[in-house]
């Protein structure tokens, strides 16, 4: 099942992160997880919100560089070892993993933890990991 993730361009400079988390305060959009990694020169600033579609334009509509790239959500158990189950999926099923980040606490009252992965073939990733029964979340119940 795959969800929308928003990719930011940045320059490495002052302010420039603080100027779209700005915009997105002022539009009273809600970010529901970000992650950015950084070279010398600019950054990427990787977030998921609800209705990623519109984030992007407003984005656009300020000067800000975005794009929408597929990403997949899976749950696994907050303990020791929950991840690693994905890995062992992912590498048992051939699957080169691009690039992850969790949401670290999502589902405290469950004791499950959301990983956001990015596979180079997203499609074979969510037929493979299906296969595997691994649990996929969707947007809707990372809104809740």
């Amino acid at each position: 099942m795959k969800i929308k993730q928003i990719s930011i361009f940045l320059e490495n400079k002052v302010g420039h992160l603080s100027h779209v988390c700005k915009i997105l305060s002022d539009a009273n959009i809600n970010v529901l997880n970000m992650m950015l990694a950084d070279t010398q020169d600019f950054g990427i600033l990787r977030l998921i919100v609800k209705e990623p579609g519109s984030v992007v334009k407003l984005l656009e509509a300020n000067g800000i560089t975005a794009k929408l790239l597929d990403v997949v959500a899976v749950c696994v158990d907050d303990q020791p070892g929950g991840l690693q189950k994905i890995l062992v999926a992912s590498e048992t099923a051939g699957l080169a993993i691009d690039y992850m980040y969790a949401f670290p606490g999502l589902h405290t009252n469950t004791n499950k933890a959301i990983i956001i992965l990015k596979y180079s073939n997203l499609d074979l990733a969510i037929s493979k990991l299906e296969e595997l029964q691994i649990n996929f979340i969707s947007l809707a119940e990372l809104v809740k």
